[in-house]
């Protein structure tokens, strides 16, 4: 990864509260450990940050690999401890705790921080060998991570160029199908079913480079529910919820967007929700900038959905249709990081990557969200995503 990690607020922690060190033990599905590490392995590999480098442990089969492609300063391997004359004298747990013990102690640490999802074998096996560990409960690196530099933000957003490409494709197969006699949409004679659809959204992303989990292609009262992926046919006259939420297979970087679109007339009440969402979706986006935090922009978003009268959860906890989710998160490694642009939303920061995403839902009427991705700036934001709004399906 050719990304410039600053961790120098994590060595401030480090002095500040008396450790030597910080430990990472895991594999790159981890974002904390990928981020500081800037190598990628399947299996788990151990990076030590001390006041003065990066330093990776790894096994012989990932050495050429580390050495050539990672951030650290230092790559070692096991076999440099005679690991696996270890494992047959003490057996896989003990083996790695002295395994550890020695590559800690040729870095001069007698101390560690570590974070919190450190593994609890791992803690107690380095304890037991005399060396102090304890939980960083702050999450200094999900914090470092927030804040994105020029080579992410680039990265970021080739995601959602991306992502764009799909919403195009999921867009089209709407827009062209055909309707047949019971209401349901037919495409090459056959129902567009969201299985469909989201199958032509992930061949897309993937002759671009990226993948997906999962994406949401819900329609009718699936919408209504927002984390609801969908299933079956699609329906004239209803709103489709479009969430596609890929990732990039080489740099690791996530993009978030989402479109509602309906084929035909989804009715008075259904058009209302979308223009009310619209209005507070940029209502939303006006409010960014740094120094404001993700609480009041959550809170400019309830105020226009509880003024075309609406529930959200901040004007009843208990309320299963309306506003039920948060205005937006980060975006970066995780599809859902800091910043946090919800009730307990802190001051947004310029680099901070967010999504705004507000929606109104009920399985009478069925879901609405828009949500684009951007990035915070001094005085405003710049909105990563270039793709138009409006309900009417269009073949472009």
């Amino acid at each position: 990864m050719d990304i410039d990690v600053d961790l120098s607020s994590l060595r401030e922690s480090l002095e500040a509260n008396g450790a030597d060190g910080y430990l990472i033990d895991d594999d790159a599905s981890d974002s904390d450990q990928r981020y500081v590490s800037g190598f990628t392995a399947p299996d788990p590999y151990q990076t030590l940050v001390t006041s003065e480098g990066v330093h990776l442990l790894v096994s012989g089969l990932e050495y050429g690999r580390a050495s050539k492609e990672s951030s650290a300063d230092s790559v070692t391997r096991r076999a440099d401890y005679d690991y696996q004359q270890l494992v047959a004298e003490h057996g896989p747990y003990e083996a790695k705790s002295r395994l550890l013990e020695a590559f800690l102690d040729d870095h001069d640490i007698d101390s560690l921080a570590v974070p919190r999802n450190f593994p609890t074998g791992t803690a107690d096996g380095l304890r037991a060998r005399g060396l102090e560990v304890t939980v960083e409960p702050e999450g200094i690196v999900e914090e470092i991570r927030a804040t994105k530099n020029e080579w992410e933000l680039a990265q970021i957003d080739a995601t959602q160029d991306a992502n764009e490409a799909a919403m195009a494709t999921a867009e089209e197969l709407i827009a062209t199908a055909d309707i047949a006699d019971d209401g349901t949409l037919v495409h090459d004679g056959e129902a567009l079913t969201s299985e469909r659809v989201k199958e032509e959204i992930e061949i897309t992303l993937l002759r671009h480079g990226c993948g997906l989990d999962d994406t949401i292609v819900a329609c009718g009262a699936d919408g209504a529910d927002p984390h609801n992926r969908g299933s079956g046919p699609l329906e004239a006259d209803e709103l489709i919820v479009v969430d596609i939420f890929p990732r990039d297979k080489e740099t690791g970087y996530f993009a978030d967007m989402t479109r509602t679109f309906a084929r035909g007339d989804p009715g008075e009440e259904a058009r209302r929700r979308y223009e009310v969402t619209e209005e507070a979706y940029e209502a939303a986006l006006e409010a960014v900038e740094a120094g404001v935090t993700g609480a009041e922009v959550h809170d400019i978003a309830c105020d226009v959905i509880e003024d075309a009268g609406y529930e959200t959860l901040r004007s009843d906890p208990s309320t299963e249709t309306g506003f039920i989710h948060s205005t937006g998160h980060g975006v970066g490694l995780d599809i859902h990081e800091q910043p946090s642009v919800s009730p307990s939303g802190g001051e947004l920061e310029a680099g901070h990557v967010i999504s705004i995403e507000p929606g109104i839902y009920d399985p009478e009427v069925g879901g609405v969200r828009i949500e684009d991705l951007v990035v915070v700036t001094e005085d405003g934001y710049e909105n990563l995503t270039d793709y138009r709004v409006g309900f009417e399906p269009k073949n472009e």
